[in-house]
């Protein structure tokens, strides 16, 4: 993020961009519901779900983020729906609704999210996608 501002104030164009983030969180969601943000490099770095959702607060506050998407893993709607709560952008559900009627229905209870990212690819026909 450090290095996208120095890239954007070079260019000249500090304060005329705004980020977007999908850190795709399953995939490094561990089974104690930890995140492990070291899993690439093999040296742990757990995080529990609370110090995760404070370290997105910390890069909104400090960045022009105005949309994260998949902040999460798919299944830990407690995480979704505690962060929804004081996000104050675009919280965008992909992995956690897959463009499922059931899952966006689930969302909906829980307030898990915000937003969702439609593809109809995920659920296979367009009929189903606008059900969704």
């Amino acid at each position: 993020m450090d290095l996208l501002e120095i890239a954007v104030a070079d260019c000249g164009y500090t304060g005329k961009v705004k980020y977007a983030m999908d850190p795709a969180s399953s995939e490094f969601f561990r089974d104690d519901g930890s995140y492990d943000l070291g899993f690439k490099d093999k040296v742990p770095n757990v995080l529990s779900s609370l110090q995760l959702q404070q370290l997105y607060s910390r890069l909104i506050t400090k960045y022009p983020i105005v949309l994260l998407e998949d902040p999460f893993a798919e299944d830990d709607w407690e995480s979704w729906a505690m962060f929804n709560k004081t996000c104050p952008i675009e919280l965008v559900g992909d992995d956690l609704l897959v463009t499922n009627v059931e899952r966006v229905q689930m969302a909906s209870k829980k307030k898990a999210c915000n937003s969702m990212l439609l593809k109809v690819n995920q659920i296979g026909t367009v009929t189903e996608a606008i059900e969704a």
